[in-house]
């Protein structure tokens, strides 16, 4: 029931904006073209209380697959405080995207597309919850785009995003769309490269209804069971760990992996949740926060040798960030990586230098190693 009134707290905030003609967003400070594009991002609400849809053509939108999950429809809440019903386009697509139908649906500002790249300026739009309407958040960067053999992979970038977003659009400053936002945490965000569309569209229609019925079903049985998870405090049975394992693997979308992958590391499962980091990474060796909970999880299995690799990656991408380099200091020493110990070691001193004393007691006398709790 609790979560049956934050859903329709949510539903309402949104159902009471002001009435209006379809506009961009409220008080939107990013470039003009895209506060101008942003008229073509929605709020919707479907399996997820609030999402986020991209209008890409007439009558056509584009979403995340874990807001809808097996909904055959989703509801689209218009910037003149209405509301209108759209259809899930059936689809196969393995990816985190679906298409939404809702004919008669346009806007006035044409739609351009673009390319992500590194380095790139870019802005999330999508539906703020709190403020009941859609928003362009503060900028960032593309951080790396998607390696040419990891067709899953997708756009990392700095820019701000919140729940609710996903779905949503990330622009590029000239107001081309260059990805739909699907996931994140930490300043560390993920978005799916717009060329992948095209390949949803080839996907998508009702000769896919089997698949997609099956793949939706995944998502929400595994989502759920996430749910169940968190507010419990017991320890899992085997049976419901493997339940979780299968039907989030089943999903095929990496964030899900992530999600049960962190689960099953704090209930201390750490075999499945190594293989759904595992299977994550695979899909795209660039994902950061997967790479990290990786990392501690190999740290609480005590498999410093094997965490060594993936801490050399993450300290070139995050030199500054303190956790990864007290574990690298700790993995070095415990892994016979003595090089790998003194080059965090030296970024722990420039960065963190409050650090020093803890850490060099570590270095000059590396206590036995113990087992550590995966953080939340």
């Amino acid at each position: 029931m609790r979560r049956l009134s934050l859903i329709s707290l949510i539903v309402l905030a949104f159902a009471w904006a002001p009435a209006q003609a379809q506009r961009p967003a409220p008080g939107c400070k990013a470039p003009t073209v895209v506060c101008q594009a942003s008229a073509r991002v929605f709020a919707i609400s479907s399996f997820d209380a609030v999402g986020t849809a991209v209008l890409i053509e007439p009558g056509l939108l584009v979403t995340n697959r874990h807001v809808v999950a097996d909904n055959p429809r989703a509801q689209l809440f218009m910037s003149d405080g209405s509301q209108r019903i759209a259809d899930v386009v059936p689809t196969s697509y393995p990816g985190d995207l679906v298409l939404l139908r809702l004919d008669g649906l346009v806007v006035q500002q044409p739609l351009t597309l673009g390319t992500a790249e590194v380095d790139q300026q870019v802005y999330v739009v999508g539906a703020d919850v709190g403020r009941g309407a859609i928003r362009a958040y503060l900028p960032g960067r593309v951080v790396a785009v998607p390696p040419a053999d990891k067709p899953l992979a997708r756009v990392h970038h700095s820019a701000r995003s919140q729940p609710g977003n996903s779905g949503g659009a990330l622009f590029a400053r000239d107001g081309s769309l260059v990805a739909i936002v699907a996931s994140g945490g930490e300043g560390r965000n993920e978005a799916i490269p717009i060329a992948e569309i095209a390949k949803l569209k080839t996907q998508s229609g009702p000769d896919q209804a089997l698949p997609s019925a099956r793949i939706g079903l995944a998502y929400r049985k595994c989502s759920e069971a996430l749910e169940t998870v968190r507010g419990g405090n017991q320890r899992m049975a085997p049976s419901n760990v493997d339940f979780l394992h299968k039907q989030c693997l089943a999903t095929g979308n990496r964030q899900l992996y992530d999600d049960a992958g962190r689960t099953l590391g704090r209930q201390q499962f750490l075999d499945q949740a190594l293989d759904l980091f595992g299977k994550s990474l695979e899909q795209d060796p660039n994902g950061l926060n997967t790479r990290l909970s990786m990392a501690i999880t190999l740290h609480v299995a005590q498999r410093y040798e094997d965490e060594i690799p993936h801490l050399k990656a993450l300290i070139e991408a995050l030199p500054t960030d303190p956790q990864i380099l007290r574990l690298a200091i700790q993995a070095g020493k415990w892994g016979g990586d003595d090089i790998l110990a003194q080059k965090a070691y030296a970024l722990l001193l420039k960065h963190h230098p409050q650090l020093k004393p803890v850490a060099e007691r570590f270095m000059q006398q590396p206590p036995p190693p113990r087992r550590i709790g995966v953080p939340k």
